[in-house]
């Protein structure tokens, strides 16, 4: 294996498409339909567009035959090109390179540069958009240019593709590629390449049997003109994707496929195809015989009013005077001749497409009918050559081979049990079945390990698919389903086997689910049914059922293998979907057990807050609001990188540390900065994992705000550490985002962290975001905040309505990141609920103290709890004025409880200590600490604070 990642400047347009399509916008409208199938194709691969992996396989060759036949049109090809900076390459059924022939000497170096030489593989997967992976991958010619290359290192070229087939399989012998820079790039590579492509094939047909060549030689006769001139009837011109004026590629490759079906047929003699433009295609199916007397089928296409393919080497065939009789297969008279078969009346224009193959063995009896009442006009193209038995096997082999492959892309493109049900049902109706029913067991459904399923286990139906409108009669999503042991579900599930009932008439075990009700499906048409298992690394999930109602052949045992496989791929990833969910679960049951599980009591704020985490997985987004000292309120949001169980767990450690932190009433600053400490040995493995086998895995980062609020002073003081700004609403809407200095993100050490301190009025909102919130991949952190302002301006708004309208305008449909939003509404406490008082530092005011604290509680009619509050208060005063210096100040806050504080302008506190029975002190602070609720000491920038709380009677 070879890595390379190279990147170039792009010069050709397309850049925004690309990136907004990376992004996960829709870019339907600025991208090629194919190319844009293309991208989402490598998106689904998991290719990086800076980055390839290309594997390299020594010795890749294609076999003799194909090399005999493509060297001389690579030869001619070559020569043509030879004054043109051009590469061409061939490459075998898989995308790897067998040869390169090269163009200039600048052009080579450049594609040796990206490894596109022969042995590398080139297949859509490995390297992303091309031409010679992404024409394998549509099964067609493509031309690609500049940023429509998915991977980087491509998108200085042009490059033109096309398959090469067997002509008389149908199957992809090798792609050719015509590559050069991208300035040098024209559409008309896209001709080139088809034409070489189709001379390749010519040449294969030169190595046909000499039964394939006698049924051949046959159907070339029959294209002869008037004149004995034939013109080649197999190969159109190479052109822009349309093979006559108004008849598409998809047009002649539906008429293709129809006729395929049509010569694979052993009853059908007559078809209808819609067409584009709403048009009818009339198919006619018939023999033909060869000169030596081979008998052969040949189909030929009418559309009335169409258009002529004369002029992209298609053989008109002449008018001739009257109607010839045809005899078909089956009918009276021996068949027509091959120049009978192709002579019919002209009279509009029309487009025939032929095959030519052996017939299928026992046709059954049709009526004879004249060319003339089927076409009138006559235009040919060679389509099939096969082997008698072959066809009806080729085509149902071919489809069945392109089911699997459709269904290995289209199933299991998320990560999400129903949807994955979802898309089995899709690919499988109606090319498979005419009505599918997916049912999963609950547990399923919530990433649960199964029960042993069996008869009578309920069952949820989680998707459905039909053709038509589903009967009635039939279970609907999310009904829950329970099979009685008879049934064949029920019969499939305890053995693990699949289960088929060609005939459901005859299947008593299936109508005995309910008698009533499956008799009105039978009366709806449904007479065939395959249930199979889905089973994954030795789990029963669930079941699927295939019903068949619109086509009348009932299911045989290669359509049971084909259920069978098509039903594992969708197992595994609805197992990967199961498992995925579980996780996501754990790690979002986690993270939810870790934030806030309710609103504390406080009354300084009126608070609102919304989490949203990631579809992608849960990350560490968390938010706080933790109730202070002095009816004080901290409001917390932070925010650590990543998703997943780490990120939780991370999330809640630094959350129980800010809880501790406030316990201890840090100021903001001192907090972040011990936070901040706190990251820095997380991240250097300071700590051990589970038996201490490694160490912590570490914190790619986090950034954290913090803002204390009081509701005496209606000041505010914030910090944070990178996390955005902080909005500011105004009780009339006035919108402000506080200019706070950004600090580092926490983790980084060493630096301070500095606050701000501003006043709010009474009723306004303070609005705490994470990033998640207003930076995304389609938008940036400036717009974010924008789109937040205008959102934010409206005054008189609750909490709650704010959170609403903020993740209504600004959260995407699918957040790629977690969102935590916090939005706290300003109380004030009046004077009236304030007491304080400053003392001097004399002993003798101690009892005016008392006085004036019994007095105030008289007042608030709170005279229980005086007595207490007077002792307290008596004990505090007493400290302060023997222990500390400055002024001493006694304040009294009716809240949710009575608070009582003393402040001094020392910053020593007091230490609650257990007195001996000789001591004569130190048993003030031990007889506090046992009035009281709880007390605590804060530091101001002037001294300390001494707390207490006593619940209100």
């Amino acid at each position: 294996m070879i890595s390379v990642s190279v990147a170039w400047d792009d010069i050709g347009g397309l850049v925004d498409a690309h990136e907004r399509f990376l992004a996960g916008a829709r870019v339907e409208a600025d991208v090629r339909g194919s190319v844009l199938e293309s991208w989402k194709r490598c998106r689904s691969a998991g290719l990086e567009p800076g980055h390839l992996l290309v594997p390299y396989e020594q010795g890749v060759t294609l076999d003799e035959r194909f090399l005999r036949a493509a060297d001389p049109v690579l030869t001619k090809l070559s020569a043509s090109l030879a004054e043109v900076g051009m590469s061409i390459a061939l490459c075998d059924a898989r995308g790897r390179m067998v040869r390169r022939l090269d163009g200039d000497l600048r052009l080579r170096d450049r594609l040796d540069e990206v490894n596109f030489a022969p042995g590398f593989d080139a297949s859509e997967p490995v390297v992303g958009t091309n031409g010679v992976g992404t024409a394998l991958a549509e099964r067609g010619p493509i031309y690609v240019v500049g940023r429509e290359h998915f991977a980087d290192c491509l998108q200085p070229f042009a490059c033109a593709g096309s398959p090469v087939r067997n002509p008389l399989s149908g199957r992809i012998e090798a792609v050719l590629d015509l590559t050069c820079l991208r300035d040098d790039g024209d559409p008309t590579m896209l001709r080139l390449v088809r034409a070489a492509a189709r001379d390749i094939e010519d040449r294969l047909l030169e190595q046909a049997t000499e039964r394939e060549r006698a049924l051949l030689a046959a159907y070339r006769r029959a294209a002869l003109d008037v004149r004995g001139a034939a013109r080649p009837a197999d190969r159109p011109a190479p052109g822009d994707g349309h093979d006559g004026d108004g008849l598409g590629r998809i047009d002649l490759a539906v008429l293709r496929e129809r006729a395929e079906e049509l010569i694979a047929s052993p009853v059908r003699t007559l078809d209808e195809v819609p067409l584009s433009g709403g048009r009818i295609a009339t198919l006619l199916r018939r023999q033909v015989m060869g000169a030596a007397g081979e008998t052969g089928v040949a189909v030929e296409a009418r559309i009335p009013g169409g258009p002529r393919l004369s002029g992209l080497g298609l053989p008109t065939s002449p008018p001739v005077a009257g109607p010839v009789p045809v005899a078909t297969p089956g009918a009276s008279g021996p068949p027509v001749t091959a120049r009978e078969a192709t002579a019919p009346t002209v009279a509009q224009p029309a487009v025939v497409v032929r095959a030519v193959v052996p017939p299928p063995q026992a046709p059954a009896p049709q009526p004879a009918e004249t060319v003339g009442d089927i076409l009138d006009g006559a235009e040919s193209r060679l389509l099939l050559v096969g082997e008698p038995g072959v066809g009806r096997l080729a085509v149902l082999a071919r489809r069945r081979l392109e089911l699997l492959h459709d269904a290995g892309l289209r199933i299991g493109t998320t990560l999400d049990v129903t949807r994955t049900a979802e898309e089995l049902a899709e690919v499988t109706v109606p090319r498979f079945a005419d009505f599918v029913a997916v049912d999963l067991p609950d547990a399923v459904l919530r990433g649960e390990e199964p029960v042993v399923l069996g008869g009578r286990t309920p069952l949820r139906r989680v998707a459905i698919r039909a053709v038509r409108k589903q009967p009635a009669h039939l279970y609907d999503v999310g009904d829950t389903v329970e099979y009685v042991p008879s049934t064949p579900q029920a019969r499939c599930l305890e053995l693990t086997q699949s289960v088929m009932e060609p005939v459901l008439a005859q299947a008593g075990g299936w109508i005995a689910q309910d008698p009533e009700r499956m008799g009105r499906v039978l009366a709806a048409g449904v007479h065939s049914l395959i249930t199979v298992p889905l089973r994954a690394r030795g789990t029963t999930l669930g079941v699927v059922s295939f019903y068949r109602s619109e086509r009348p052949a009932p299911f045989e045992d290669d359509d049971l293998s084909l259920a069978q496989e098509l039903v594992l791929r969708a197992a595994t990833c609805i197992d990967n979907a199961r498992r995925y969910t579980r996780e996501h679960n754990t790690a979002l049951a986690l993270q939810r057990s870790l934030l806030p599980k309710g609103r504390p009591e406080q009354s300084a704020v009126e608070v609102a807050y919304r989490y949203l985490p990631a579809q992608a997985g849960v990350g560490g987004d968390w938010f706080d609001v933790i109730p202070l000292s002095g009816a004080r309120v901290a409001l917390v949001v932070g925010d650590v990188v990543g998703h997943g169980l780490h990120a939780a767990a991370t999330m809640g450690r630094l959350r129980t540390a800010v809880h501790n932190f406030c316990s201890l009433d840090l100021p903001p600053d001192d907090l972040l900065t011990h936070l901040d400490d706190l990251v820095v040995r997380l991240d250097r493995g300071e700590g051990w994992a589970v038996e201490s086998t490694q160490a912590d895995s570490g914190i790619v980062g986090a950034t954290c705000l913090y803002a204390v609020y009081d509701p005496v002073s209606r000041r505010c003081t914030l910090t944070r550490a990178g996390h955005p700004l902080p909005a500011v609403v105004a009780p009339d809407g006035t919108v402000e985002f506080v200019d706070l200095p950004p600090g580092q993100p926490l983790g980084l050490g060493g630096m301070p962290f500095e606050t701000v301190e501003l006043e709010l009025a009474e009723g306004s909102q303070l609005v705490l975001y994470t990033d998640g919130l207003v930076e995304d991949r389609l938008r940036d952190m400036d717009s974010g905040l924008d789109r937040l302002r205008t959102v934010l301006a409206v005054p008189g708004r609750a909490p709650e309505d704010t959170c609403e309208a903020v993740l209504d305008a600004l959260l995407p449909e699918r957040p790629s990141d977690d969102v935590a939003l916090l939005v706290a509404r300003t109380h004030v406490l009046g004077r009236e609920r304030v007491a304080e008082w400053v003392l001097p530092s004399d002993p003798a005011v101690v009892s005016r103290a008392r006085t004036a604290v019994t007095g105030q509680l008289a007042a608030w009619g709170l005279d229980e709890l005086a007595f207490t509050t007077e002792l307290v208060a008596s004990e505090l005063v007493t400290n302060a004025i023997r222990h500390a210096t400055g002024p001493v100040q006694l304040r009294l806050l009716r809240d949710r409880a009575l608070l009582c504080e003393v402040s001094d302008g020392s910053s020593t506190s007091p230490r609650l200590r257990r007195a001996r029975t000789e001591d004569e002190g130190g048993r003030g602070l031990f007889l506090v600490a046992q009035l009281t609720e709880r007390w605590g000491t804060r530091y101001t920038p002037y001294g300390k604070v001494i707390w207490t709380e006593q619940s209100l009677p």
